[in-house]
C-alpha cells in the first residue's frame, strides 16, 4: 500500500517543507524567541565585561593613591618608557595609545603640580606614601598614623584614603545570613502547610497572599524597618545601636522569603501523590507524612530555593542602605554594617570617572559577580548530589 499523498506529495510533504514556507508565522516566532535569549545573554556577557574592564586596573596593581610619590620631570619623558609613563600617569592603554608627547607634556606638567601640592604635614606621614589600592591594604590589616592597633577600615574620604575591603565582605555576609536564617525556616515551613496540611480554602487564602510579599516595593520594607522595627527590635532586645545588621537582616528576609516559598512550594506540590498515600495508608500522620517522606523527596527542590534566595539576599541594595550603612569591622550582630551594593550605590555618584576610588567600586561588583556565581555552582553540584542519591544514582 502506497502512503497517502497531497499534491502528489508522500505524507512527509510536512516534514520536508517544514519552516518559514509552511508555517511563517510559528517560524518567525520561534526565531524571535531564540533572538531575545540570546541578547539577554549578550547583554549580561557585556555588563560583566564593562565591569571587569573597569576594575582591571585594581587587579593589575595600576593605579596609586599615595600622596607622596617620585616625580618624574617633563624634560626626562623620553628617558623612560612607555609602559613607566602610562602608570604614572595612571592611563589606560587606548588612551596613552590615542594622545601625543605634547598631551603626555601636559598632563605630567598637571601631575607634578598636584603632587607638589601636597601639605607639608602630609609629607612626614607614613601613610601619606602608601598606595592604599594595593592588595596588601586592600586585604590585610594595617596600622595606619594615629591608630593603635592595625585595622581594617574602609574610609573612601579624605586626604589619605583608605579601601579595605574585608569590612563590606563581613557586613555583606552578616546582612545576607541573618537574613536566610530568618526567610528560610519561615519560608519553608510555610511552603510544607500550604503544600501538605492547609485545607483548599486555606491554601487558596495562604499562597497568594505570601506571594504578593514580592511586589512590595524594597524602599517601602526598608522605610518600614527604619522607622518601626528597628525601635521595636531594639526594645525587645536591648541593644545600643539602633540601626544595625540584625534589622536589615530581619528586613532583608521579608524580601527574600516569597522567593524561597514559591520554589520550595512547588518543590513539594510536585513529589508524587503516592507517597504520601503510602505513608498515610501505614498509620503515619500528616505531619508525619510532610517531615518525613514529603520533605526528603524535595530537598534538592528546597535546596534550589534556598541558593536562589542566597542570590537575592545578597544583591538586595535599597533596604541595607536605608537601616545600616555604616562601615564597622565587627562579626557583632548588633553593630553597624555596611554591604558591598550598598557601598557602590551610595559612592558611585561621587567618584571620579577614572579615579581610584571609580575602579574600587567596580573591582567590588566584579567580585561580587564572581562569589554569586560561584556560590550557585555549588549550589548547583549539592543540588544534582541530592537528585542522585535520592534516585539512587551514584
Amino acid at each position: 500500500m502506497e502512503p497517502l499523498k497531497k499534491n502528489n506529495a508522500p505524507l512527509g510533504w510536512m516534514g520536508i517543507h517544514r519552516g518559514h514556507q509552511a508555517r511563517p508565522v510559528e517560524w518567525l516566532a520561534e526565531k524571535l524567541i531564540f533572538l531575545v535569549s540570546l541578547s539577554a545573554i549578550a547583554m549580561v556577557l557585556l555588563i560583566f565585561l564593562f565591569v571587569a574592564r573597569e576594575a582591571l586596573p585594581v587587579f593589575f596593581g595600576e593605579t596609586n593613591t599615595a600622596l607622596v610619590q617620585q616625580i618624574i620631570p617633563t624634560a626626562e619623558l623620553d628617558k623612560h618608557s612607555d609602559a613607566e609613563i602610562q602608570r604614572y600617569l595612571e592611563l589606560t592603554p587606548e588612551q596613552f595609545k590615542n594622545m601625543d608627547k605634547e598631551t603626555l607634556k601636559t598632563l605630567m606638567d598637571v601631575k607634578i603640580e598636584a603632587l607638589n601640592d601636597v601639605p607639608e604635614n602630609f609629607r612626614n606621614d607614613p601613610d601619606a606614601h602608601v598606595n592604599t589600592t594595593d592588595w596588601k591594604y586592600l586585604l590585610k590589616a594595617h596600622q595606619w598614623n594615629g591608630y593603635d592597633q592595625p585595622e581594617y577600615i574602609w574610609q573612601p574620604v579624605g586626604q589619605i584614603k583608605k579601601f579595605n575591603i574585608i569590612p563590606l565582605f563581613v557586613g555583606t555576609l552578616k546582612v545576607t545570613l541573618i537574613g536566610l536564617g530568618f526567610a528560610v525556616p519561615l519560608a519553608v515551613g510555610a511552603a510544607i502547610y500550604v503544600s501538605q496540611l492547609a485545607r483548599p480554602r486555606i491554601r487558596e487564602t495562604v499562597k497568594p497572599m505570601i506571594e504578593m510579599l514580592s511586589g512590595i516595593p524594597s524602599v517601602v520594607v526598608g522605610v518600614f524597618a527604619l522607622i518601626v522595627m528597628a525601635s521595636v527590635l531594639q526594645k525587645i532586645f536591648g541593644y545600643q545601636t539602633r540601626l544595625n545588621a540584625f534589622v536589615a537582616g530581619i528586613a532583608l528576609g521579608f524580601a527574600v522569603i516569597p522567593v524561597i516559598f514559591s520554589i520550595a512550594e512547588d518543590a513539594l506540590t510536585s513529589v508524587p501523590r503516592a507517597y504520601t498515600q503510602a505513608a498515610l495508608a501505614l498509620g503515619a500522620s500528616r505531619w508525619q507524612t510532610s517531615w518525613q517522606i514529603v520533605l526528603p523527596a524535595a530537598l534538592p527542590g528546597v535546596f534550589a530555593a534556598a541558593v536562589l534566595g542566597f542570590g537575592r539576599a545578597i544583591g538586595e541594595t535599597m533596604i541595607v542602605l536605608m537601616v545600616c550603612s555604616a562601615s564597622v569591622m565587627s562579626w557583632n550582630v548588633f553593630d553597624s554594617a555596611r554591604s558591598i551594593t550598598t557601598t557602590i550605590a551610595a559612592e558611585m555618584a561621587e567618584a571620579v570617572n577614572g579615579g581610584p576610588h571609580y575602579r574600587i567600586l567596580f573591582m567590588l561588583g566584579a567580585l561580587l559577580f564572581a562569589a554569586t556565581f560561584v556560590s550557585n555552582m555549588i549550589g548547583d553540584f549539592v543540588i544534582h548530589r541530592f537528585k542522585n542519591k535520592l534516585e539512587g544514582k551514584r
